[in-house]
């Protein structure tokens, strides 16, 4: 664990604090370990996802912000762009290595996740079989997200 890491997280942290963005709630699982966060992501008016709220854990590496983070959603989504298993990974493209910029920024990331449950990049997807239901079948594909909605991503 670097300090200059650990600098830069203490201070974004911060910058998410005084600043929190809409929809979006992040902070470290402990005090003791910045590296570990849960982040919760409410679903914006207007997209298919309204209603649900997703719980997600943000993991930063030892060498952030060299490194990118990884993002995974713990609360089970109906997405072509998160998979549907267990780890509930993400693709969002500015988390790949060859696209990640040490300028970028946790909040960054966190605006681009909530902007997926706005508008899901099929092009870009890691459920292949959900992407082409959103193509090919939209009333299908809404169906199902609301019913996993109610089944896994309402506020108790």
């Amino acid at each position: 664990m670097s300090s200059g890491s650990l600098r830069r997280i203490t201070k974004e942290l911060t910058e998410l604090n005084e600043n929190p963005p809409s929809g979006v709630t992040a902070c470290p699982i402990s005090d003791s370990d910045l590296y570990k966060w849960n982040v919760t992501l409410t679903a914006p008016k207007g997209s298919l996802y309204y209603g649900g709220v997703f719980h997600l854990n943000l993991t930063l590496p030892s060498e952030y912000p060299f490194k990118p983070p990884t993002l995974n959603f713990t609360t089970k989504i109906y997405h072509p762009n998160v998979s549907n298993d267990d780890k509930g990974s993400m693709c969002l493209g500015i988390l790949r290595a060859e696209n990640w910029k040490p300028s970028c920024k946790i909040l960054a990331v966190l605006e681009m996740a909530r902007g997926l449950l706005l508008e899901p990049n099929v092009d870009d997807a890691v459920e292949t079989n959900i992407a082409d239901q959103y193509k090919n079948d939209r009333a299908g594909f809404e169906k199902t997200v609301k019913q996993w909605i109610k089944n896994h991503a309402k506020e108790k």
